[in-house]
C-alpha cells in the first residue's frame, strides 16, 4: 500500500471545489493507495517519477 499526502495548498483548493466534485476527486485519489499509476496516468516530462491523472477537468499529480 501507499500513502497519499495533500498538500495544504491542494487541501485547500480542493475544499473551494462543488461538492460532487470534490467527492469525484477523494475517490479517484483513495485508488491511488492500491495503485499509483493507474491506466490512463501519464508520465509528466523533465521528472523522473512524478506522474498525473485526470479527474473530470482538474488533473492531479
Amino acid at each position: 500500500m501507499y500513502t497519499v499526502i495533500f498538500k495544504n495548498s491542494a487541501r485547500k483548493e480542493l475544499l473551494s471545489l462543488p461538492d460532487n466534485t470534490i467527492v469525484a476527486i477523494e475517490e479517484k485519489v483513495d485508488t491511488l493507495v492500491h495503485n499509483p499509476r493507474p491506466h490512463g496516468c501519464k508520465k509528466l516530462s523533465g521528472s523522473t517519477n512524478e506522474y498525473r491523472i485526470r479527474i473530470r477537468n482538474y488533473r492531479v499529480i
